[in-house]
Parts: structure tokens; sequence; C-alpha cells
């Protein structure tokens, strides 16, 4: 995994955490009765949806690079079978040469 694919996974992770706490927060002040909590709670609730509107589009759009991804390196490796094997077969001597040193 790549450096960029990990820090976008924490970041989904810890964005459903904050949606998760948030709707904890607000089904905890659903009792709450003065204007100025109701008002708060108003904005919470919409800024909430935006959030976990924004994190399914991002969870779309990882999806979707993933798939594109996945399709690019099956053409290759259909469209250079032997390159492909190859580059497989220097990769498997390389690990063996590292974990036989060990």
């Amino acid at each position: 995994m790549s450096d960029t694919t990990i820090h976008t996974t924490r970041l989904m992770t810890d964005l459903k955490r904050v949606v998760s706490d948030a709707q904890a927060l607000l089904h905890s002040t659903a009792d709450a009765t003065d204007e100025s909590t109701k008002g708060m709670r108003r904005r919470m609730q919409a800024s909430l949806e935006e959030a976990q509107a924004n994190l399914s589009s991002l969870q779309q759009a990882a999806v979707e690079r993933a798939r594109a991804a996945a399709q690019a390196a099956d053409g290759y490796v259909h469209e250079n079978p032997w390159s492909s094997i190859g580059a497989a077969a220097a990769l498997g001597l390389l690990v063996g040469v590292l974990l036989g040193r060990r």
C-alpha cells in the first residue's frame, strides 16, 4: 500500500469516528429544550449530513480508483504476459534472497 492510500484510509476511519461521535452527541442532547441548544443541534445535524455525504463520495472515489488500477494492471499483464512473468520471478528471487539472509 502506498503512503497516500494509508493516509486516506486513516482519514476515512477518523472521519467515520467523528461522524459517529457527533451522532451520539446529537442523540444525547435530544431532550434539550432551550433555543440555543436547538439551534446548535440543527447546525450540527446539517454539518453531519454534509460530512456523511462527503465521506460517501470519498469512499466511492477510492473504490473507482482501485477498480481502475486493477483493470490497468490486468490489461498490462494480458498485453505483456512474459514481461509480467519475468518481473514476478525477479521479485520472487529478490524476496527469497532477502529471506535467506536471515
